[in-house]
Formats: structure tokens, C-alpha cells, sequence
């Protein structure tokens, strides 16, 4: 085989890293977008948060959607920095460190970074099995009984229940300690007087049992809950309410008040107790009803106002060693393409939630029943851009309305056509639903094929079987399980 050279013209796509840099921007939440602003701040002696009142803002201010994004003051740092001097682009195909050496991190730092800090986290709580076990240490237990409760805690799930048998448990403990399963039945009842009420109970019957026991004496209709609950506990969940009345001597009103009072006990006793974090939403715009006009804003407490650091930056002509002199360059262009970044960010968000509020008007002002259908396509063509851009837009970033907040992603639903030639999106069919089901008799609950009917004679034409899932969507039971006493 002759060896031979050959040029050969092509074409292809590739991302500068500002635009790796924008698209990352772009795809964050509020919350991960300020930690992602801090450790730019923390790492580009460049960068400062422009405070309130002073003269030089950043180009990442929030803006209106009445109002066209204003362009960076750069008359300082151009004054500074020359266009020739600080290239505009990053070649493609390189990464930051491909043309800019990293900043060192001096020793002391690195070992104090590698340290492990363990740092109380007061943001989540314990978990059930840490309330558990220490309620078990406040509570007197020989060592044979601790190590029983131990093995019977460690067995309880989320929800507060003990699904492994108290044989399994008895065989898992071994034949060391010399334990009777008697023993193991006095632990777990011991244990069943813990909080939260209910605890280690095996079935929902138990711990309905185990949380009626813990009321007062005095408390009404306690003893006919009670006993309903012990000995006809099968008709109730059946909801053979006719059967219940006469097995138990009750009125239907007799019957409704024994059946409140079993319906405030907790049917999962252990979500009482999470070890969760909690989660907190900062929504990314504001939409408000002014001079009857739907106005879209930005946040401005979503994301700090940054600029260039014109201190620092008048040291890149007083300082003469070059290396200073490079380093001062690169954290200047690093810093002016996260703020040009994080402006793109803000003007494609803003640009997508215009559009979003001026298709779902008809949901601000009167509800989820008059949302329209809308794509990601629908989107993507009135503000110019690709589907992709649209779907990482509205990925994570939430609006806040005067109905409530919601993520972006909420406006967007898939049609459904009508009688008449239209079409109806879906979440407005299954807020139709949900208004049919509450509005529906107690003791005659609406089946899936009513309700298809029923929308079907509204001009909506939807199958049985997709009325049933956007009910399970809605989390509502189907109709025989909603049939309750007048």
C-alpha cells in the first residue's frame, strides 16, 4: 500500500466554549445558577456584585418584557483593554485551559480543601430510625431487649410500617442470646407505644388499633371507632356502609361521625417524620396583570448584578511582569464572558416566558380550564430558536403568577381535538375533570365512562381509558373507591 498525503474539505459543527459556557447557564436553576455566580466570584478577583447606587451595572440586570436589554458599559475597560489585545472568541474545539493556564492553588489551600469538615447539616432532620432509637435509649431496656429493638427498628420502612414478621426477625437474631419469640411480640408492642402513633404496626388495621388506643378515653365516638376497626374492618374498606349500620346498630349520621374520626388517624405514620431537605423554588420571572397587560420581569433576586472589577482591571497597564500581566488578561476575558453569558441566559429566558404568557392569557386570567394546547415547537418558532434551546429554558425555571408558581414546563401540554374542529389541551381537560369528580354525589361517585360522556357532550371527544389516566395523573381513586355517606 502507497503511502500518500490528501486534503480534503469539510464541514461541521463545533461549540466554542462560551457557547459550552452559555448553553451550561442556560440549563441551571435559580438555586444551582447562584452557587454556580458564587464560585465565579469566588475564583475571578474580576468579578464583583454591583451594589444599589452604584454608577456601572451589569448587563445581567433583570429587564421587562417591555423593555429591550440594555447593552454593557465597557467605555472603562475598553479604555483599558484593547479589542487586539484580548481575543473576542475562544477557538473551537479547545477548553479554558487549552489557552489559559488554570490559577494555581497554593499548598496550605490544597490541604485545607482536602480536609474533611464534618459540619452539622441543620437543614434536614433525622431520619425515623434516629427518633426511634432514641426514643429507645430514653426507654428502660435490659441488654437483651435493646438488642431486639435494635433489630426491630432497623426493619421498619418510610412509612412507618414493620414488613418483615416478627419469625423472621426472631431467626435473624441467632441463637447467641438465647431468645424466645415471646420475647421478640413484648419488644415490637413496647416499641408500638413510641412516637409517631401508629409505629411498627404490620397492617393499616394494626395501626389504626395501636393510634385509636392513644386517644383519650373520653374522646367520642372512640369506642364504636374501635370496635369497627377491629371487627369490621373488611366492610369499611369495602365501603359496605349499608352492612356496617346494621351489624353495628348506627345511624347514617352515627356511621359518618365513627368514620371521621377513623379518617384523622395517620394511615402512614412514619411520613410524619423525614430526613428530606427541604426543597426551596425561586421563581425565575414574575408575571403581573399592569394597566391591564400581562408584564413579564425578571427576578432580581434570582441572580445578582455583576460587573468588572474596575479596580483590578486598571492593573493590567501598571503591572509590568508578564506573567501578572497574562493572568490579570485571562480572569478580565473570563469575567466579561460570564457576564455576557449570563445575559444571553436572561434574554432567551425572558424572550420564552413573553411568549409563554401571551399564548396562556386565557390561564391567568380564568384558569387551568382555559389553557391552550402549546409544543415546545409552537415555542421554538415564534422566538427563532431551536427546540433543544426551548426544552433547556423551561427545564428547572419557574414563573411565578398571581395564580400560584409554576414551572415552565407546566404551560406546555399536548391537544385533544373537539366536536367543533378545535382542539383543547390537556391539562384543561383534566381540570374538567377534577371539577366533575368534585362536584359529583358523595354516595354515587362518577364512573370513567360517564365522565367520558359527560365531556363528550361538551364537544370534547376523549376515550374512557384516557379519562382513567388523566385521573390517575390527577391522583383521584376510581369512582368505587370514592363512594362515601352523604
Amino acid at each position: 500500500m502507497k503511502q500518500a498525503l490528501h486534503l480534503r474539505l469539510g464541514q461541521h459543527l463545533t461549540m466554542t466554549p462560551q457557547l459550552q459556557q452559555a448553553i451550561k447557564l442556560l440549563q441551571l436553576s435559580t438555586l444551582e445558577l447562584q452557587t454556580e455566580i458564587q464560585e465565579a466570584l469566588d475564583s475571578n478577583l474580576m468579578l464583583e456584585v454591583a451594589e444599589e447606587g452604584q454608577g456601572e451595572e451589569s448587563p445581567s440586570k433583570p429587564q421587562s418584557s417591555e423593555e429591550k436589554p440594555s447593552e454593557q458599559s465597557s467605555d472603562d475597560d475598553s479604555l483599558i483593554m484593547q479589542q487586539d489585545e484580548i481575543p473576542t472568541d475562544l477557538p473551537v474545539d479547545s477548553a479554558w485551559d487549552d489557552i489559559y493556564e488554570p490559577t494555581t492553588v497554593s499548598s496550605s489551600n490544597r490541604e485545607f480543601d482536602n480536609r474533611e469538615m464534618d459540619i452539622p447539616d441543620s437543614a434536614g432532620g433525622e431520619s425515623l430510625q434516629e427518633h426511634l432509637i432514641w426514643q429507645m435509649e430514653m426507654t428502660t431496656f435490659s441488654e437483651t431487649d435493646r438488642f431486639i429493638a435494635e433489630a426491630i427498628i432497623d426493619s421498619i420502612n418510610n412509612d412507618g410500617y414493620l414488613p418483615t414478621s416478627i419469625e423472621d426477625i426472631h431467626q435473624g437474631l441467632g441463637d447467641n442470646h438465647d431468645i424466645e419469640l415471646d420475647e421478640v411480640e413484648a419488644v415490637l408492642h413496647r416499641i408500638q407505644n413510641f412516637d409517631p402513633p401508629g409505629v411498627a404496626a404490620r397492617n393499616l388495621q394494626e395501626s389504626l388499633t395501636i393510634q385509636l388506643k392513644q386517644l383519650p378515653f373520653e374522646s367520642p365516638w372512640l369506642e364504636q371507632a374501635t370496635e369497627l376497626v377491629n371487627d369490621y374492618f373488611d366492610l369499611l374498606a369495602n365501603r359496605e356502609y349499608a352492612q356496617l349500620m346494621r351489624k353495628m346498630k348506627l345511624s347514617e349520621d352515627d356511621l359518618k361521625e365513627v368514620i371521621l374520626l377513623i379518617q384523622s388517624m395517620q394511615p402512614r405514620p412514619g411520613s410524619q417524620i423525614t430526613s428530606d431537605k427541604p426543597e426551596y423554588i425561586v421563581p425565575d420571572v414574575i408575571v403581573k396583570k399592569v394597566k391591564n397587560r400581562w408584564v413579564v420581569e425578571l427576578n432580581p433576586d434570582a441572580a445578582p448584578r455583576l460587573r468588572v472589577n474596575n479596580h483590578y482591571a486598571s492593573l493590567i497597564k501598571q503591572v509590568n511582569n508578564s506573567a501578572d500581566n497574562t493572568y490579570l488578561k485571562n480572569q478580565l476575558q473570563e469575567a466579561r464572558w460570564f457576564i455576557k453569558s449570563l445575559l444571553s441566559r436572561n434574554e432567551t429566558l425572558l424572550k420564552v416566558a413573553s411568549c409563554i404568557v401571551e399564548r396562556q392569557q386565557g390561564f391567568l386570567e380564568h384558569g387551568e380550564e382555559a389553557m391552550k394546547a402549546l409544543v415546545l415547537h409552537d415555542v421554538a418558532e415564534t422566538v427563532e430558536m431551536h427546540e433543544s434551546t426551548i426544552s433547556r429554558v423551561t427545564t428547572k425555571k419557574y414563573m411565578y403568577t398571581p395564580r400560584g408558581i409554576f414551572e415552565l414546563k407546566y404551560f406546555f401540554s399536548s391537544h385533544v381535538s373537539t366536536a367543533s374542529g378545535g382542539e383543547c389541551s390537556a391539562t384543561a381537560i383534566r381540570a374538567l375533570i377534577k371539577k366533575l369528580i368534585a362536584a359529583e354525589l358523595p354516595n354515587k361517585p362518577l364512573s370513567d365512562s360517564k365522565i367520558a360522556n359527560i365531556l363528550e357532550d361538551q364537544g370534547i371527544n376523549v376515550a374512557r381509558r384516557t379519562v382513567a389516566k388523566y385521573r390517575e395523573a390527577l391522583g383521584i381513586p376510581p369512582s368505587n373507591e370514592r363512594k362515601r355517606l352523604t
